[in-house]
């Protein structure tokens, strides 16, 4: 099997997360700038076997489409262009940031840590991820 790599996308930085191979776990994999993103994932998939990509979806709790939609949707466009032999998909990606910070809390973060907004990125796509992979079973 091959490995699913899930997109917490942001206008500033990205957080990402990677299942293990036989996709059982997920797990941290790395916050970039955004603007790196899309070269810091083509050598990812060259160095790795990737099956798929989940990016989150940002919408807000109504359900109607958040600011960062047209980026992503931009950024969705780009990689399907460059890389139609690795799909990717959209996943619901609401409370997950409020996720991400109570993850923290619960595991004994110090407050210093907690308001570091790139561990909450990566946080926040491991739980994309991790949602991803219930919905499947």
């Amino acid at each position: 099997m091959a490995r699913i790599v899930s997109i917490d996308y942001g206008k500033k930085r990205t957080g990402l997360a990677v299942t293990d191979p036989l996709q059982l776990i997920a797990s941290g994999l790395a916050t970039v700038s955004t603007s790196e993103l899309f070269e810091y994932l083509m050598q990812y998939v060259a160095k790795e076997s990737v099956e798929r990509i989940v990016i989150g979806e940002p919408r807000q709790p109504n359900g109607q489409p958040s600011e960062n939609l047209a980026r992503v949707q931009q950024f969705v466009n780009r990689w399907r262009k460059a890389m139609p032999q690795i799909p990717i998909e959209y996943y619901d990606e609401r409370f997950t940031s409020v996720l991400a910070h109570q993850a923290m809390l619960l595991g004994g973060l110090k407050k210093k840590a907690r308001q570091d907004k790139a561990l909450v990125d990566e946080i926040s796509a491991t739980i994309i991820l991790e949602d991803y992979m219930r919905s499947r079973k």
